[in-house]
């Protein structure tokens, strides 16, 4: 009797440790850093740039939608760069000191992105620097707005 108690016991350790354990070792979900929206996310100094996607029903005329947040207590011009027809196109977007500063929306301000040869569905490299900040590209989706959440951005 006393046998058959410590076996099953012992099942019953093994199982819990057998089925437990792998979460020791595995990288834990929510842990990891993604961008959850259909736009890409990068960070320039004190800038995060958060959901940055380019929308329009015709490539050479798309709209960025981006929110930008400023964690600095200044405000800041943040230039976006790309390329059309080999050269490069240069805007500026004004960010407010800490806070959240949001682009491309049917009531806020718009960075046309023209000259673009890309194909909706594809990606645009984009290039987001502020000041002495050293700055990033950013491959930007492109999207129509087949979508109706997406339906008012187009320009």
């Amino acid at each position: 009797m006393k046998s058959r108690l410590a076996a099953s016991i012992a099942l019953a350790a093994a199982l819990l440790i057998g089925t437990t354990g792998c979460t020791f070792f595995s990288p834990i979900a929510t842990q990891k850093v993604y961008d959850p929206s259909d736009g890409v996310g990068a960070e320039v100094g004190d800038l995060l740039i958060r959901n940055a996607m380019l929308i329009g029903d015709d490539p050479e005329n798309l709209s960025l939608v981006v929110t930008i947040v400023n964690r600095s207590d200044s405000d800041r011009r943040l230039s976006v760069q790309w390329a059309s027809g080999g050269e490069r196109i240069t805007e500026s977007m004004f960010v407010n000191a800490n806070g959240r500063t949001a682009f491309g929306g049917p009531d806020q301000d718009q960075v046309l992105v023209t000259g673009s040869t890309d194909v909706i569905g594809g990606l645009v490299p984009l290039f987001f620097s502020y000041g002495t900040a050293p700055g990033v590209e950013v491959l930007v989706p492109v999207l129509d707005g087949s979508l109706p959440e997406y339906e008012l951005f187009v320009p």
